[in-house]
């Protein structure tokens, strides 16, 4: 799935994605640290994994979307 990052904080890693209809959604740390990203700027096009659905989506990797 793909989203726009929106926030993210680098002393906790934790931050938020924009899906693509507008709707955010936070990511913790171990999702962060999955990605293996160094840092993340908002307005940044990612790639999401998650679990659940809807309200219920939890993000488990967060990495840049490659082409």
């Amino acid at each position: 799935m793909q989203a726009t990052s929106y926030t993210y904080d680098p002393e906790t890693r934790t931050g938020s994605v924009l899906l693509d209809d507008g709707t955010p959604v936070d990511f913790d740390a171990p999702a962060f640290d999955a990605g293996g990203l160094l840092l993340l700027r908002p307005g940044q096009r990612v790639r999401i994994e998650g679990e659940g659905t809807g309200s219920d989506l939890r993000i488990t990797l967060v990495t840049l979307q490659t082409f």
